[in-house]
């Protein structure tokens, strides 16, 4: 029997550092318009908008934003994508704190997997005040499996490189409109070259010094789109992956056969 999976991609005006508005918001889109969904996708941090105040917005792991999203996914029986502004232990075994860009993958069960941004935006600061993470997150969900990462690394193909390793690569991102173009045509090259469905889910409206476009998308393995967000409007939008078309693609156009082989240090 071929496996599917429903996702359905919320393209959210993202208030400004406000996570109980945002948190509501996200709860009364999902019960609203996911329907049938096993996993829904939102933005980057979702919770505050890509803010380089950590200070004042970054929660602890058992804080407000975390317990309600992990609630959330239980009572509605959907996997949850997103990032959230994270204030933690810099190494598990040292006393030291920071602050991290972590996605999580909340499940229906209650549980979380995390992964930390690696490529932390420069040109935005972001690496001055967030600690980068160094390795990938691969989850198994409904047979699928599932390669979450955040925003910027979308500009690293090495990092997002398929190891034969996922079958479906995620993005969420606070990717402003001046560069629409450069996330539109990444998000087909990462596609194309990975033989992955692709998912890229950008914030839409504004906060200060940005405008966001969305330009939200659900792309199958040739980099065509399955579902697209209406640019600049605040939307959810889903379509099912089926893993028999997937994998019957592949063994028509082997590629990845081909590929060239190296190992990337991840220190």
């Amino acid at each position: 029997m071929d496996k599917q999976l429903k996702i359905a991609i919320f393209q959210m005006d993202i208030l400004w550092e406000n996570p109980a508005e945002n948190c509501r918001k996200a709860a009364e889109w999902i019960d609203r318009e996911a329907g049938d969904a096993d996993l829904v996708v939102l933005p980057e941090m979702f919770a505050t908008g890509f803010s380089m105040n950590p200070a004042s917005i970054a929660q602890e792991m058992d804080g407000e934003v975390v317990t309600f999203m992990r609630d959330l996914a239980v009572r509605t029986g959907k996997a949850i994508i997103t990032s959230v502004a994270i204030r933690d232990h810099i190494r598990r075994t040292e006393p030291e704190t920071g602050y991290f860009n972590r996605l999580f993958f909340f499940t229906p069960d209650g549980v979380w997997l995390t992964y930390n941004k690696r490529h932390l935006f420069r040109m935005g600061g972001e690496h001055e005040v967030y600690v980068g993470g160094n390795s990938r997150l691969i989850v198994h969900y409904k047979g699928f499996r599932i390669c979450p990462m955040i925003c910027y690394d979308l500009r690293f193909p090495v990092f997002s490189r398929n190891r034969q390793d996922y079958d479906v690569l995620v993005y969420v991102a606070c990717w402003p409109e001046p560069r629409r173009y450069a996330w539109s045509s990444l998000l087909r090259a990462r596609a194309i070259e990975n033989l992955a469905y692709v998912v890229g889910v950008n914030r839409c409206g504004e906060e200060p010094g940005n405008t966001y476009s969305g330009d939200s998308v659900i792309l199958d393995y040739l980099g065509q789109p399955l579902a697209e967000a209406a640019p600049s409007e605040e939307c959810m939008v889903s379509a099912t992956l089926s893993l028999d078309d997937l994998e019957a693609f592949r063994r028509k156009f082997p590629a990845h056969m081909d590929a060239d082989h190296f190992t990337l240090a991840e220190e």
